[in-house]
């Protein structure tokens, strides 16, 4: 495997991070995942958007511009073996003496970047679909920031292990859907499909944009808009979406089933149609 730090491309056995990092301190850092079908990264302009995004809440300048970024990452590509990839870039604000404050003057940021095989759910998951369990959200108010310093998404996380669950349903204040613990959610009723909007209460997935483009474009009927407590267990269906989990049906609630416990008629209609555009789109 080979990976790119701060300049140099590198066996990931060499590579070598300092105690000091302030990411490795603090959590004082951002990432973001790419998706590479055929060697082709997908969206590589939006996922470097959300990036600057990221960046810009933290106040950290961003180390590289898009075409810096681009050459870095097609060549993390090349390197690796797998024809379908995703990457994982991860930048800090570097290696300085344990303050809370900024360093002053700036030091230089630590970039890596990693690549691993991208695998997609197998045929048996998407005829069962998949068991969840809903949370009480208590994460912080910039959660559209992809801060490296997700303990709490591992600990929503572990409480959907705990329960012998794949995934964690966030829900804030008793009240709304946000997301997943690492994932987005779609609830379905009467045909309709239903997404939590974009805000500083979730992460704006890019897998969750191509949904709700294939809906527009296929006639789907859908709304974005707040998503209650309530209508998550009314729900017909429950749909995960994720750039490594594709579109996934939740079968199972708390224990319960959802509609009858089978995938149902929008997840017979928004796989396929992604599969398509995996197919069509994301490898060309």
């Amino acid at each position: 495997m080979t990976i790119y730090l701060n300049g140099a491309f590198m066996p990931i056995e060499a590579a070598r991070v300092s105690v000091l990092d302030r990411g490795f301190i603090f959590g004082d850092g951002v990432y973001e995942v790419i998706p590479v079908y055929s060697r082709r990264a997908f969206r590589m302009a939006e996922h470097l958007k959300r990036l600057q995004h990221s960046l810009d809440g933290i106040k950290l300048p961003n180390p590289h511009n898009e075409r810096e970024w681009t050459g870095i990452l097609n060549e993390i590509i090349k390197r690796n073996e797998p024809e379908d990839q995703y990457l994982y870039l991860h930048i800090t604000r570097g290696v300085a003496k344990r303050d809370h404050a900024f360093p002053n003057p700036p030091v230089p940021p630590t970039v890596f970047v990693l690549s691993n095989p991208l695998t997609t759910p197998p045929p048996e998951l998407l005829a069962s679909g998949i068991a969840c369990v809903t949370v009480q959200d208590n994460r912080w108010l910039r959660c559209d920031i992809k801060s490296i310093a997700l303990l709490p998404n591992v600990l929503l996380r572990q409480a959907a292990v705990e329960a012998g669950c794949a995934e964690a349903i966030l829900i804030r204040d008793d009240a709304f859907l946000t997301e997943g613990a690492a994932s987005n959610i779609f609830v379905v009723k009467n045909g309709t499909l239903l997404a939590p909007p974009k805000d500083n209460l979730m992460l704006p997935g890019i897998t969750y944009d191509v949904i709700l483009e294939l809906a527009a474009a296929n006639n789907i009927p859908h709304k974005v808009r707040r998503v209650t407590k309530t209508e998550v267990f009314d729900a017909d269906e429950l749909l995960l979406t994720s750039s490594t989990k594709e579109v996934l049906a939740i079968t199972t609630l708390d224990g319960k089933p959802v509609g009858n416990g089978k995938p149902g008629a929008m997840f017979a209609k928004l796989h396929p149609l992604y599969q398509t555009f995996k197919r069509e789109v994301m490898r060309k």
